[in-house]
C-alpha cells in the first residue's frame, strides 16, 4: 500500500465509519491489541484477504487517534502473526498524518489447500474464523471439514454403507447400469462382475457404497432418514407468513426414494405448484401455456443439488430443501460451493467436482451430462423466459438457488404498475403498431417488445388488439382500456 492509498483510505474510514467484510480497525493508542489472532485468521481464510488499520478509535467516532509507537507496534503484530498456521506473512506500512503515525497491516489470502488458518494456541476447532460482514466469527466443525475434505480429496460418494445389502437394491437397474458401462467403456467389457463392481465403485471392499444406494437402493432413507427432499409451497414471501386460514404452507411433501426417483418426484411437485399462463403468439398467433419458471433451469437446479450437494457425515442429516414463495423459488443443498471456484466464476471456469463417482454414474444413466453446462443452460433458459437473473449464494454451509418470478399481487394492481408501465398504458390510450410500440420502447426487435412488454398486457386485460380474431395481422393495433 503507498502512501497515497493509505490517505485515501483513511479518508474513506471517517466517510463510511464502519469496518467491512475486508477491513478492520484497531486503536493502538496505549500498546498492540493483545488478540488479532480472529481476524489474522478470518481475513487469512477469505479469497481477497483484508486490512488491519492500527490508529482509528472506534468507540469515539473513529477519531484518528494514532498508534502510541509504530515501531514497536509492527514487532507485535509479526509476533502475532508468527502464532498461527499456517504463519501469516502480513504486508506493513507506516504513514504520519497531522502528528500522528499509523499502521496498515494488509493480511494475505492464504491458498485454500492450506486452509483453515488458525491460531496455534487454541487448536484448529478453536482458533479457525471466517469473516462474516464486520465479524470474526468462529468456523463450523463442517467448515474446517470442508477444507480437509478438498486438500485430502475426501470421496463421501463412496464411503461403505455397513447396513446396505446387495438384497435391497433394484437388480434390473443395477445389472442395466452394469451394462451401460460395458457397452459405453469397452475396456470394461471383459472385466469380471465382481472386479467390475470394485473398479466402477459399486462396491468398495465388497461392501456397497453411498452411490449405489443412492442410484440403485429401493429405499435409500432406510440407511439415511433425511438424505430426502423437503419442498413446501409458502403463502407468502418469506417462511412464517400464514394464508387467510392461518395455514402455514399450501403444500408440504417429503420426497424419498433414489435419485432419479427423487428427481422426478421433486419435478412433479414442482409442476403441481407453479402457476401457468397462455401466451398467444404476436406473430403466428399460437397459443402456448407457459409454466411460472422455465422447467428446463428448474430440472438442472434440482439435478445440481442432487449431485453436488454434501454426503458427507457432516451434513447427512440435512435435506435438500424446495421452498416456493409467492415471488420466488429457492433450491437449497447442505455444502456450500466446493474447491476453488467463486460464485462469480459458476458456469465460466471447470469446477472441482464434490462427488465424482456419482455424477459420473448418472451421466452414464443418462441423467445428466456431466460437463459443467448446468449453470449456463439454467441462465439462458431464464433469458428466454424473460425472468431476472437467477441467483446463486453460498450462505456458510449450504448452496442456494433462487428463481425469481413475474410475480404481482392482484389487489389493486393499478397502483402497483411501475412507471414504465403506466406510461405504456398512456401511450396506448391512442391504437398503436407494432412498431410505433417498438420505437416508444427504444427497442429493436418488434417481436420482443410485444411479447415481452404487450402481450402479458393483453393477458390481464389491460390492453386489447383491434382484430382479436387475427393476431397476427398487419393491421392489428393495441390499445389500453385503463384510463
Amino acid at each position: 500500500m503507498t502512501r497515497e492509498e493509505f490517505l485515501e483510505k483513511l479518508n474513506e474510514i471517517q466517510k463510511m465509519k464502519c469496518e467491512t467484510q475486508i477491513l478492520e480497525l484497531k486503536s493502538a493508542g496505549k500498546g498492540c491489541p493483545k488478540r488479532l489472532y480472529d481476524t489474522l485468521s478470518s481475513f487469512s481464510n477469505q479469497d481477497d484477504g483484508g486490512i488491519i488499520i492500527f490508529g482509528i478509535e472506534e468507540d469515539a467516532d473513529y477519531t484518528q487517534a494514532g498508534v502510541y509507537d509504530a515501531q514497536d507496534l509492527q514487532k507485535c503484530i509479526n509476533e502475532q502473526c508468527l502464532q498461527m498456521e499456517p504463519v501469516v506473512r502480513p504486508l506493513l506500512t507506516v504513514i504520519e498524518k497531522d502528528g500522528k503515525s499509523f499502521v496498515a497491516a494488509e493480511i494475505p489470502s492464504i491458498d485454500l489447500a492450506d486452509r483453515p488458518c488458525y491460531y496455534r494456541g487454541q487448536g484448529r476447532m478453536k482458533g479457525a474464523f471466517v469473516r462474516i460482514g464486520d465479524s470474526d466469527e468462529p468456523m463450523t466443525e463442517y467448515e474446517i471439514y470442508s477444507y480437509e475434505a478438498f486438500r485430502r480429496k475426501y470421496q463421501d460418494d463412496v464411503r461403505e454403507i455397513e447396513r446396505a445389502t446387495f438384497q435391497a437394491l433394484d437388480e434390473n437397474a443395477v445389472n442395466s447400469y452394469v451394462r451401460a458401462l460395458r457397452i459405453g467403456k469397452t475396456n470394461l467389457a471383459s472385466i469380471a462382475e465382481k472386479e467390475l463392481y470394485e473398479l466402477m465403485s459399486i462396491t468398495r471392499n465388497g461392501k456397497i457404497t453411498l452411490s449405489t444406494a443412492l442410484l440403485f437402493s429401493l429405499y435409500p432413507q432406510a440407511y439415511f432418514p433425511q438424505l430426502c427432499i423437503t419442498a413446501l409451497v409458502v403463502p407468502g414471501k418469506e417462511v412464517g407468513e400464514t394464508g387467510q386460514l392461518g395455514e402455514r404452507f399450501l403444500d408440504n411433501q417429503r420426497i424419498e426414494g433414489n435419485i432419479p426417483q427423487m428427481l422426478e418426484s421433486a419435478l412433479r411437485f414442482i409442476r403441481k405448484n407453479m402457476k401457468s399462463r397462455t401466451i398467444i403468439n404476436a406473430d403466428s398467433g399460437r397459443r402456448d401455456d407457459r409454466t411460472e419458471y422455465p422447467m428446463t433451469a428448474v430440472r438442472e437446479a434440482v439435478v445440481n443439488a442432487l449431485v453436488h450437494r454434501d454426503y458427507s457425515i457432516h451434513t447427512e442429516g440435512m435435506p435438500i430443501q424446495i421452498i416456493l414463495f409467492e415471488d420466488r423459488m429457492e433450491i437449497r443443498n447442505p455444502g456450500g460451493i466446493y474447491g476453488r471456484i467463486r460464485i462469480d466464476q459458476l458456469g465460466k471456469a471447470q469446477p472441482d467436482t464434490r462427488n465424482p463417482v456419482l455424477a459420473c454414474a448418472l451421466e452414464v444413466m443418462g441423467i445428466t451430462e456431466n460437463r459443467y453446462s448446468g449453470i449456463p443452460t439454467i441462465r439462458k433458459a431464464m433469458r428466454e423466459y424473460h425472468l431476472r437473473e437467477p441467483e446463486f449464494l453460498d450462505e456458510r454451509g449450504s448452496f442456494v438457488v433462487k428463481f425469481y418470478n413475474a410475480y404481482q399481487s392482484n389487489e389493486n394492481a393499478e397502483a402497483e404498475y411501475d412507471e414504465n408501465i403506466r406510461n405504456l398504458l398512456l401511450f396506448c390510450q391512442t391504437p398503436r403498431t407494432r412498431k410505433e410500440i417498438c420505437d416508444y420502447l427504444g427497442l429493436t426487435s418488434v417481436t420482443y417488445a410485444i411479447q415481452r412488454h404487450i402481450m402479458p398486457l393483453v393477458e390481464q386485460g389491460m390492453i386489447r388488439m383491434s382484430i382479436p380474431e387475427k393476431p397476427k395481422s398487419q393491421k392489428q393495433l393495441y390499445y389500453s382500456v385503463i384510463k
